[in-house]
């Protein structure tokens, strides 16, 4: 959710920032603008509803003027996306620009005071207001310099934020902020770069220091990296760290889209998932955040699953995979009711969050919440010192590597595997399940990603073919039973977030409870359909839905014959144990979510009004 490029060195500003902009993208956004400091040190500001390339439309003239700029893409949050409310903002003396991700909740009443001081506003956003608090406090004591004015500021403020921002008095400096949204310090060779994350630096320099929470910095030429906490003011040794990322990860390698390259990257990134922690020869599974804290699981009271969206559908199905096997109550709760709802928590719960960016608010305000109570905390998510990363006690790390595509694909498979090794792992230490049972489904486990890379081969085109009959479809539903019930929820959620089209996803057994009032011969229903689970129970579900002349598509085991003869399109799957099944049975259906918007010549990677990192509640 909105994006933040800052640079200050010796290469042209506008082409880093606007190529960094570029690469943020897919955090989802509807306006994107551009400040830099001309030779003459002062500060010129485009900015635009609309992409980045339209940005670049009404921009080109700033090519080649400036050493040190910034930009945003912004996620509309107070006021609606238009030319006045898009990033950056400037003070009223238009000494100041500042970009700025998060809310700052407490603005109107900031507001209402500097209107009573003589200031005036051109935008209805929360960030001018921030702007023309920090000229504020440095027209109110002229001795007060750039950073502590900064300082004095976000001290005065609530809520969450990144920010950044420039003075024309103070050439070749940025200063940058962050509570609960992320910010990456590039380090270069005689220059610095900022982002929302490494993306936009990553082919200039693999180091980078992550903005601690509560801390911000003073970036300049002459004095490098000046890092300080900003209630106290106390300096901070920062830790440079080297990045994994590479150019090649957030490319696309020849696919149209991020997200058809990332639906093929499942075999891959599944396989990672399991590197070093799946060791079937040996009988084992190596996890050190599970084994380190094993007894805090054994003897918890219940394991709560906090998470939202694409990670909360992992959730469900991680609850089935825990209360089977491990034999530990499970409850799977969504990060954005949690805490206003006064949950009971006690220090004898453990609390596993899910997030695949590990920044989203809902989930960060709800660990919170957690652990002042005394739940243990542990993590599972795929950005490595990510804040969900910093606030818990334990966790695993998915290693799916980048995911630009806004709707989930190989993060919630990763997600699947990771609470499928936890399940196994405490099931065996517990007893609950027997060596027997355990090595079979080790190996059933171990040879997921080439099931998956089977069904990528053999279901590509035909998905492509059967999309192609649903283009004009206003409906769907989605069924599944069992570990695939939450299979069937994810597959519904892909198609309407990126085809527009509006799909529910149903337990099979619901459908009669409501559901089936729906159903003609113009409403297409997927139906996940193993052979292994309630298999006689689906059966009947097709019969219901083909006595009301529904349109069937459905996911079976190859050489099903009894629901693949019922059914109008047929896709099959390769046999697995069942509670692997949806990780296996979920390819397809986002190759169907993917070609049905394609068809209908949606923004794939960019659908509307969504944001891959949501950092505000």
């Amino acid at each position: 959710m909105c994006g933040i490029v800052g640079y200050t060195g010796f290469q042209d500003a506008y082409d880093i920032v606007i190529n960094g902009l570029r690469r943020l993208e897919y955090r989802g956004y509807d306006s994107a603008g551009i400040v830099l400091e001309d030779g003459n040190n002062k500060l010129e500001v485009e900015k635009t509803k609309g992409k980045v390339e339209d940005l670049v439309n009404i921009s080109s003239q700033l090519k080649g003027k400036a050493k040190i700029g910034m930009g945003h893409t912004r996620w509309a949050t107070h006021g609606v996306p238009s030319d006045r409310n898009s990033h950056p903002h400037l003070s009223n003396n238009g000494k100041l620009a500042i970009i700025h991700n998060g809310i700052i909740e407490n603005y109107d009443t900031i507001k209402t005071m500097l209107t009573e001081k003589g200031f005036t506003f051109k935008s209805e956003t929360d960030t001018e207001v921030l702007v023309n608090l920090i000229q504020y406090f440095m027209d109110l004591n002229t001795e007060t310099d750039f950073p502590t004015a900064v300082r004095y500021a976000l001290n005065e403020v609530y809520g969450a934020y990144a920010i950044t921002v420039m003075h024309e008095d103070y050439p070749g400096v940025l200063v940058v902020g962050r509570l609960g949204s992320p910010l990456a310090i590039g380090i270069g060779d005689k220059e610095y770069f900022i982002a929302s994350d490494a993306s936009p630096f990553v082919e200039f320099t693999k180091e980078a220091i992550y903005l601690e929470e509560g801390h911000m910095a003073t970036i300049s030429l002459e004095n490098g990296v000046d890092i300080r906490t900003i209630t106290e003011n106390s300096k901070i040794v920062p830790e440079i760290q080297k990045l994994k990322l590479s150019l090649e990860q957030i490319e696309k390698s020849g696919y149209e889209h991020f997200m058809l390259k990332e639906i093929f990257e499942q075999p891959k990134s599944v396989h990672d998932t399991m590197r070093g922690r799946l060791l079937v020869e040996e009988g084992v599974i190596k996890m050190a955040g599970i084994w380190d804290h094993i007894e805090k699981f054994k003897n918890a009271n219940r394991i709560i699953i906090i998470a939202c969206g694409t990670s909360w559908h992992a959730g469900l199905i991680g609850e089935y995979l825990i209360e089977e096997y491990a034999r530990i109550p499970v409850e799977v709760e969504y990060a954005s009711e949690f805490r206003y709802r006064n949950p009971i928590i006690t220090d004898k719960d453990v609390v596993i969050a899910i997030s695949q960016s590990g920044e989203t608010a809902d989930t960060m305000a709800a660990l919170k919440l957690a652990k002042e109570r005394g739940a243990f905390i542990y993590g599972i998510c795929n950005v490595v010192d990510s804040s969900i990363a910093r606030i818990t006690d334990a966790g695993s790390y998915t290693h799916a590597g980048p995911e630009i595509g806004v709707a989930s694909t190989k993060a919630f498979t990763a997600q699947l595997t990771i609470l499928s090794l936890i399940a196994l792992k405490l099931g065996k230490h517990n007893g609950n399940l027997g060596n027997a049972d355990f090595m079979s489904l080790i190996a059933e486990l171990d040879a997921i990603p080439k099931k998956i890379e089977d069904v990528l081969s053999s279901t590509h085109e035909l998905v492509q073919d059967i999309a192609k009959d649903f283009i004009n479809a206003t409906n769907f539903l989605y069924l599944g039973r069992g570990y695939n019930y939450p299979a069937a929820l994810e597959g519904a959620l892909k198609l309407k977030e990126i085809s527009y089209i509006h799909a529910e996803g149903y337990p099979a057994a619901e459908m009669k409870h409501g559901p089936i009032a729906l159903i003609d011969e113009n409403m297409p229903i997927v139906i996940i359909a193993p052979k292994k689970g309630h298999y006689d129970k689906i059966v009947s579900n097709v019969q219901e839905i083909k006595a009301r002349k529904g349109k069937v598509i459905a996911v079976v085991n190859s050489g099903d014959t009894q629901v693949s003869q019922m059914s109008d399109y047929v896709i099959e799957i390769p046999e697995t144990s069942e509670c692997f099944s949806p990780i296996v049975a979920s390819v397809p259906l986002q190759l169907l979510a993917y070609y049905i918007a394609v068809y209908r010549g949606a923004n794939v990677d960019q659908p509307r009004n969504l944001a891959k990192s949501v950092t505000v509640e």
